[in-house]
């Protein structure tokens, strides 16, 4: 990994992989000039998903969340870059999709803040944590592409 790379986890959430969007959102963070570097199905489970939310343990929403995410399968990946975590981020659009910019996955493809097709890690901190939930050291593969130089000033 580059020095100044980062790492982030993204999430199709079931409502993304019901739709058939998982290659659009895919093809959309590669066209942002991220790298993959990990990425599974997952049935997650109440455990899991109770974990991933922690933060919002207190919160009124939060057996919603713990239901909606354990409801199907969802793709979970490891995305490397330069400032990986803002450009994901950016890319996903705004958490409430009517919020959200034309040209960003949630702008385009959703409407409802309980269906926003797909999750972000929202801090370097916690993309360390999240991707601990998700995957063992063995499950990430580390390359290098000849398009990172001209992607990023290297």
């Amino acid at each position: 990994m580059i020095e100044s790379f980062e790492r982030t986890l993204v999430l199709v959430k079931p409502d993304g992989v019901q739709r058939g969007l998982i290659g659009e959102i895919i093809s959309r963070l590669e066209r942002r000039g991220l790298k993959i570097i990990a990425a599974k199905l997952v049935s997650m489970n109440e455990e899991m998903a109770r974990a991933h939310y922690s933060a919002h343990a207190e919160k009124p929403f939060f057996q919603e969340l713990v239901t909606f995410i354990t409801s199907g399968p969802l793709l979970a990946m490891i995305w490397e870059g330069d400032r990986a975590v803002h450009v994901v981020r950016n890319t996903m659009g705004a958490t409430d999709p009517v919020d959200a910019d034309q040209g960003t996955i949630r702008g385009d493809f959703a409407i409802a803040i309980g269906r926003n097709l797909v999750h972000g890690s929202d801090s370097k901190d916690a993309a360390v944590r999240e991707i601990g939930i998700f995957f063992n050291k063995d499950e990430i593969i580390e390359y290098e592409t000849e398009r990172d130089r001209w992607i990023i000033e290297l």
